[in-house]
């Protein structure tokens, strides 16, 4: 099971958009495991993850989260976040993890 992990600001803003994820994830028949947290933690939250997403808000730290994740690491699309498309999102996620 894929371990998709959401970081931004706080862990607040991505709570909707995970929700909306696993909605969407199950609409398809897709298991994984979603979760939201603060940037401040990815160093120790991301080592379980197989792809990691961090909010537009934070975006500018993606040189830094790319320098302490093991696994494919990206922005996720403003205008997707912004919608709060789960599966827009979920896709881009499996994208990056090589599956579509």
């Amino acid at each position: 099971m894929k371990n998709i992990v959401l970081f931004c600001a706080g862990g607040m803003s991505s709570s909707l958009l995970v929700n909306r994820m696993r909605e969407a994830a199950a609409s398809i028949g897709y298991e994984c495991r979603i979760s939201a947290h603060s940037i401040n933690s990815v160093k120790t939250l991301s080592q379980e993850a197989d792809v990691v997403l961090i909010g537009p808000q934070v975006g500018y730290l993606i040189a830094s989260v790319k320098n302490v994740v093991s696994c494919p690491s990206e922005i996720i699309i403003s205008l997707n976040y912004g919608r709060m498309d789960g599966m827009k999102v979920l896709e881009q996620a499996r994208l990056l993890m090589g599956e579509i």
